[in-house]
C-alpha cells in the first residue's frame, strides 16, 4: 500500500495516510522570539497560537501521530529560558492528544532533555526514519539509507518560498511546497555501498520539501537560488533534482517547474554578494 500525501489547504502541514494517519509539520522554531529580542525586536511569545493551530489540525484530522520534522526549538547551541518553559508544555500537550514523533533538526540538540520522557513522545535519529512506509529527514544531514528504499520521502530545513519582483522593485514572497526527486547519480557517490539496481534498497522516492510552520523564520526563495546556496548536503551537492522541481503555493496553485519559473521576468536572480547576505541573515536555520 502506497502512502497518500495531502497538504492541508492554506497551511504548512501535511496529512500522510497509509496504515495510520500522520500529521506532519516542520520548522516550528519555538523560542525564536527570545532570539529576536536579543536583536532588538520585541515580540510576545507566539507559542500558544502555534499550539492552538496544531491542536486545530488534530481535531480536524484525528491523526494517529504527529511528526515534527525538525527544528522544534530555535536557539543553538544554548537553550533559552523561553524554550525551557515552553517546549515541555508544547510537546506534552500534543502528547495528550496523540503520539508525537520528533525527527531532530540542526536546532534540536538536547531536546530529549526538555520533556517528560514518560510521555508519548519519541525522538528519532538525526538522519531520519521511515514511519509507516514514508521516509522523513530534516535535511541538515544526508538521509538514512532506508529512506531511499520507500516510495515517498519528506524533508524540510530550507523553508522554501518563491519571490516575485515587479518593475518598480516591489517584491511578494510566498511559502511554497517543492515536489521533486533525488538525483541518483549524485547519491551513488555518497551511498557507495547501496545497490541502486536493487528495488529493496533504491525505490527512487518522490520527495516533498515542506515550508516552515513558523512564519517568523523567513525562507529561501527557490526561484532565485542555485543548488550551492541551499542548505543541507543533499541539496548543495546536487543530490536533489532542483531544476525539475514542481512548485506549489499553500492554496494549491501549481506554479510549474522551477526551471520555467526562473525564466519569468518577475524572478530576479541576485548577485553573489546579495545571496551571501541573505544566507547570513538566516543564520544557522
Amino acid at each position: 500500500m502506497l502512502p497518500e500525501i495531502t497538504p492541508i489547504l492554506e497551511e504548512p502541514a501535511l496529512i500522510v495516510r497509509n496504515t495510520e494517519t500522520s500529521l506532519v509539520v516542520a520548522d516550528i522554531h519555538l523560542g525564536i522570539e527570545w532570539d529576536l529580542y536579543r536583536s532588538g525586536i520585541n515580540l510576545p511569545s507566539q507559542m500558544k497560537g502555534r499550539l492552538d493551530r496544531l491542536l486545530g489540525y488534530i481535531q480536524a484530522n484525528s491523526p494517529d501521530k504527529v511528526i515534527l520534522l525538525g527544528d522544534v526549538k530555535h536557539n543553538v547551541p544554548k537553550v533559552s529560558w523561553q524554550e525551557k518553559d515552553e517546549i515541555p508544555r508544547f510537546l506534552e500537550t500534543l502528547a495528550e492528544h496523540t503520539h508525537v514523533d520528533i525527527i531532530p533538526g540542526n536546532h534540536d540538540g538536547g531536546i530529549e532533555l526538555l520533556f517528560n520522557r514518560h510521555k508519548d513522545i519519541r525522538v528519532h535519529s538525526a538522519r531520519g526514519a521511515v514511519i509507516d512506509g514514508t521516509g522523513y529527514f530534516h535535511g541538515h544531514t544526508w538521509p538514512a539509507s532506508e529512506i531511499l528504499a520507500v516510495s515517498h520521502a519528506v524533508t524540510a530545513h530550507n523553508h522554501p518560498t518563491v519571490r516575485f519582483t515587479d518593475s518598480f522593485g516591489y517584491s511578494v514572497v510566498e511559502p511554497a511546497w517543492i515536489r521533486t526527486k533525488f538525483n541518483m547519480e549524485v547519491l551513488k557517490i555518497h551511498f557507495g555501498n547501496l545497490d541502486f539496481e536493487n528495488p529493496a534498497q533504491w525505490a527512487d522516492p518522490e520527495l516533498f520539501v515542506m515550508p516552515a510552520f513558523n512564519e517568523l523564520c523567513g525562507g529561501v526563495p527557490f526561484n532565485e537560488s542555485t543548488q550551492e546556496e541551499l542548505l543541507g548536503p543533499a541539496f548543495s551537492s546536487g543530490g536533489i533534482k532542483l531544476e525539475a522541481s514542481e512548485v506549489y503555493l499553500l492554496d494549491g496553485t501549481r506554479l510549474g517547474l522551477l526551471r520555467n519559473i526562473r525564466k519569468l521576468k518577475h524572478t530576479r536572480v541576485r548577485n553573489k554578494n546579495q545571496n551571501r547576505r541573505c544566507r547570513n541573515s538566516k543564520g544557522s536555520t
